[in-house]
């Protein structure tokens, strides 16, 4: 692939721009299994991108031929390309992940599903429409895991229906709960796995009592880091990517 495409393909700009990169020597690559670089001004070079690592304009970036990241999403955020209140989530990520190019005029990464502003946890964004599909889709049953801060301790009686089912107002069939393992008094951690409006929430009101705070620990297999601060990011790794899929 040309050095230029490759740039491209990672959201660093139209060809054009990636091309000028290039050429004025903001480019540079990094030798395989060492960490020598050096300077090409060659915009047609042809390289093998698997496993690159290169630098443009002194940030180090690696090929990545799909984008599969988690985010530690923090408060008063949202998940949209256009927000309404709240900064956009997007806004924590660098350009070239916001910026690579997609099916027709989508660019970037896209969340997986939404966090309300006011929760924070486990995000998960991708460019792989398959892959965005497979992990949101309801048949696949993927659990999500949810640490709930209670305004009132939870009861046995409160759990209990959490695990038989709730009834929330838009639909008659109840909402089951696969899991609630109580923490410490109102603190509990809530599995589920459908992904209704604010279901968490309306779960818990359901029972009795109320969401102060919420955050999610879990998707699937995969859980969040805990050295990954609120706002920051990280690629995941393919054994990442596995463990989703075999919660």
């Amino acid at each position: 692939m040309q050095l230029q495409e490759i740039l491209y393909s990672q959201g660093f700009g139209t060809r054009r721009v990636c091309a000028g990169l290039i050429q004025h020597g903001h480019v540079q690559l990094r030798q395989r299994g060492t960490d020598d670089a050096w300077t090409c001004t060659d915009a047609g070079l042809e390289i093998d991108p698997e496993g690159l690592t290169f630098h443009v304009q002194g940030k180090a970036w690696q090929w990545h031929e799909r984008a599969y990241v988690m985010m530690n999403k923090p408060a008063a955020v949202e998940c949209s390309q256009k927000p309404s209140t709240y900064p956009s989530v997007y806004t924590l990520l660098p350009d070239p992940l916001r910026q690579r190019p997609g099916p027709g005029k989508i660019l970037g990464v896209q969340t997986i599903g939404r966090l309300d502003q006011d929760t924070t946890g486990l995000l998960l964004l991708s460019d792989d429409g398959s892959f965005i599909h497979r992990v949101s889709s309801p048949r696949k049953q993927i659990q999500k895991t949810y640490r709930v801060h209670a305004k009132y301790d939870l009861s046995q009686q409160q759990r209990d229906q959490l695990l038989k089912g709730v009834v929330l107002n838009d639909d008659p069939k109840p909402v089951i709960a696969t899991d609630c393992m109580l923490q410490d008094g109102s603190v509990f951690d809530l599995t589920v796995t459908e992904g209704k409006y604010h279901q968490i929430k309306r779960m818990v009101a359901a029972v009795g009592n109320r969401v102060e705070q919420l955050h999610r620990i879990r998707i699937g297999g995969l859980h969040l880091p805990d050295d990954l601060q609120p706002g920051d990011w990280r690629w995941l790794g393919q054994d990442d990517v596995r463990r989703i899929f075999e919660g």
